[in-house]
């Protein structure tokens, strides 16, 4: 018999209902329903089941910094957001001297590794200090993003509390920022967390610090710590008064092994060994030892620029054009062998060493691959070419070999001006200081200063660091071709002596260009050990050469857009982001892709001798034909000086109607001058040919900048 229509539908509703309740059900029962379903129904033995939780907790990294803090008695928490491994040092200094000095237990930790939306259950009796980069374009570095995404939400999601107008109403907390002031945006990161922190209910402890890396960073931390200790004594209730001023307390330990699995030692391997069955992703972490060619750009000059090819092919490591490739230096041999010599290690470079934290607990239980050796230590993990810095003269004073060099070494370490000519403007590095103190007091340098610990050498010498490039090719015409446009670096700083400082990085990628090319060795530039650890970085009866890279990106883009007009700004080495900018242009118009006018101003000494990429331009900028073209200024070749900004202000009405259009800019170079006197250029243009007034004029200038429009990457 039919039903009718009414009951067929009193039918569809009850089944309707029945099936959301019983789905109801089902997702409050989840995790008992696929416990049933899942779990095994033989029962575990007892240890086995122990032996399984205590390998899923190994392998599961506690995220939650408050309930680790609360494992481990602590009351201080050092977060740091870091791209150079400075903002790291910093970070450890601070809770060095908390723990050891004030005696309040405390641990530092990369900010990347916990989850920070626990910071509405910090306890009102502890506190967390912010120590933060700022890089680029006012970005966050790296391991800071996260944390970074999270305050920049209009509305953060914090893990407990519901009070959505003070979140964080119980938590104090310290913020120091690195920065450059030549920069747009300079300490952005810290000026915004500290402005968010504070808006969620948060409470500063003492002033904000801010340290700018084109004056003198380190004075900065420095300075802002003589009124910092004495807030944070106060918010924790510590009497400053009797802070402790003891014997030093290690950080690290090290022992010197006899027995070892040479298979096992690291001689400079920037990465752990590879666990069986594990997949090989090269990344910051695990860099990749990428082939490279290379040839000398320059003509007749006395300096050098490298055009270098660095091959991807068969890795996960990919590029866009205008990102930025990371290359791990190699210290030069002089330097290791100055260092080690003063510190009587010479006879004991190849000895086999294993450092690691005292802390059981210390977020990095190593500081640099281990077990490994004094020459790698010296050769490849520490920044022994960097100038020392005036808290580590400090710690030396009592490991001086004579009461007059104390009292140098203090007066280096408590007078700033005494310290700035004599170490920080020259650039002077340990071994140097102390050779030179030995030198004054007569004596052979060689163990001059064999008392000083080499854990103390490893706690104050920071980790050498990669030296990033602007990539200056395109990915669109070569995806698995990354090239690099570098000058090698070398400057006298002291008038008076013809001691002279040369860039890390760039030698030794010079030194690599001579043995791949075959070239008689330069006699001015210090010697490396070109063959790496175990022989895996240049192969002498081929010259294949590699150099260990990973790949950063940027927010330095083209627009998406091709037939936008672009106006580039880049003298010397500059122009290398523009190179491969230029050159993806010219692929999308051999591609038939309509391409918006391309305006490229470049500067150089002299035309005919470091004319950057001259050969190419001319092919190019044919091939994108109409207005695009390359202007360029070569300011030794007139009475007057002429820079690209005199240039840029020539062509002021075209500019300014190109701009008028949509036009892009892009500026990249030195930070300090040339940066800034072509944003001063662009204000004119609004000024001049837009009619604006000066306040309108800055506006128009800040309004590229904020919409993309205006984008720079630079460096002082």
């Amino acid at each position: 018999m039919a039903k009718s229509p009414h009951s067929f539908l009193d039918t569809l509703d009850i089944i309707f209902l029945g099936t959301i309740g019983l789905g109801t059900i089902a997702w409050f029962a989840r995790h008992q329903i696929a416990e049933k379903l899942f779990k095994s129904n033989k029962q575990q033995p007892e240890n086995q089941q122990a032996s399984s939780d205590v390998k899923s907790e190994s392998i599961k990294k506690e995220r939650n910094f408050v309930k680790v803090m609360q494992q481990q008695g602590r009351r201080v928490i050092f977060f740091y957001g870091s791209q150079t491994g400075t903002a790291e040092d910093y970070a450890s200094r601070l809770a060095k001297e908390c723990s050891q000095k004030y005696g309040i237990s405390s641990m530092t930790a990369d900010i990347e590794q916990y989850d920070l939306s626990y910071l509405d259950t910090v306890p009102e009796d502890c506190l967390v200090f912010f120590v933060m980069a700022t890089y680029g374009e006012g970005e966050p570095t790296d391991n800071a993003v996260d944390f970074w995404d999270l305050v920049s939400d209009e509305q953060p999601q914090f893990s407990e509390t519901d009070d959505e107008n003070a979140p964080l109403k119980n938590l104090r907390y310290v913020a120091f920022g690195l920065g450059n002031k030549t920069y747009e945006h300079y300490n952005a990161v810290i000026r915004t967390i500290d402005k968010r922190l504070n808006s969620m209910g948060a409470k500063r402890i003492g002033e904000r610090g801010e340290g700018d890396d084109d004056g003198s960073l380190e004075e900065d931390f420095l300075t802002w710590q003589e009124d910092m200790w004495p807030a944070f004594c106060e918010a924790l209730g510590v009497d400053e008064t009797s802070a402790q001023s003891g014997p030093r307390q290690a950080i690290f330990t090290v022992k010197e092994l006899t027995e070892f699995d040479k298979a096992k030692i690291y001689y400079g391997e920037l990465s752990e060994w590879l666990k069986e069955g594990s997949r090989l992703v090269y990344d910051a972490k695990r860099p990749y030892n990428a082939p490279i060619t290379s040839r000398d750009l320059f003509n007749g000059a006395d300096r050098h620029c490298l055009h270098m090819e660095i091959d991807i092919s068969d890795t996960n490591l990919t590029y866009q054009t205008g990102d930025h490739v990371a290359i791990w230096p190699t210290n030069n041999e002089v330097e290791v062998e100055r260092l080690a010599k003063v510190l009587g290690l010479l006879d004991k470079l190849d000895t086999i060493v294993h450092v690691q934290a005292v802390d059981p607990a210390a977020s990095k239980q190593f500081p640099f691959p281990v077990p490994t050796t004094y020459r790698a230590c010296f050769r490849h993990y520490l920044d022994i070419c960097a100038a020392v810095p005036r808290q580590t003269l400090m710690s030396l004073i009592e490991y001086a070999p004579t009461e007059n060099t104390k009292e140098i070494l203090r007066k280096l370490a408590t007078d700033k001006d005494e310290y700035r000519t004599r170490v920080g403007d020259v650039t002077r590095n340990m071994g140097e200081v102390l050779e030179l103190l030995a030198e004054s007091e007569s004596l052979d340098p060689k163990g001059s200063f064999s008392s000083v610990p080499f854990d103390l050498i490893v706690e104050s010498i920071s980790r050498l660091q990669p030296r990033y490039y602007s990539i200056s090719s395109s990915s669109k015409e070569d995806p698995k071709k990354i090239a690099i446009t570098a000058v090698t670096l070398s400057y006298a700083p002291e008038a008076a002596t013809p001691r002279t400082v040369y860039g890390v990085n760039t030698n030794y990628l010079w030194r690599l260009h001579e043995a791949i090319n075959g070239l008689e060795t330069d006699t001015s530039v210090p010697l490396y050990n070109l063959t790496g650890p175990r022989d895996c970085l240049f192969e002498s009866n081929t010259d294949v050469a590699r150099v260990p890279v990973h790949v950063r990106r940027s927010q330095f883009k083209l627009p998406r857009n091709p037939t936008v007009p672009i106006i580039m700004i880049g003298p010397g080495t500059g122009v290398a982001p523009f190179r491969g900018f230029v050159r993806e242009r010219v692929l999308q118009k051999k591609e038939g892709k309509p391409v918006g006018t391309t305006v490229l101003f470049f500067g150089c000494r002299n035309s005919t001798q470091d004319f950057l990429y001259v050969d190419e331009w001319p092919e190019l900028f044919e091939t994108l034909g109409g207005e695009s073209r390359i202007i360029t200024a070569f300011s030794r070749e007139t009475a007057q000086k002429v820079y690209v900004q005199h240039r840029l202000m020539e062509n002021g009405q075209e500019m300014w109607n190109l701009l008028e259009k949509g036009a892009y800019v892009y500026v990249c170079g030195d930070a300090r001058n040339m940066a800034r006197d072509v944003n001063q250029t662009f204000i004119r243009f609004a000024e001049q040919f837009g009619g604006l007034d000066e306040d309108k004029a800055h506006d128009y200038v800040k309004n590229l900048r904020n919409t993309g429009r205006y984008q720079e990457d630079v460096w002082s």
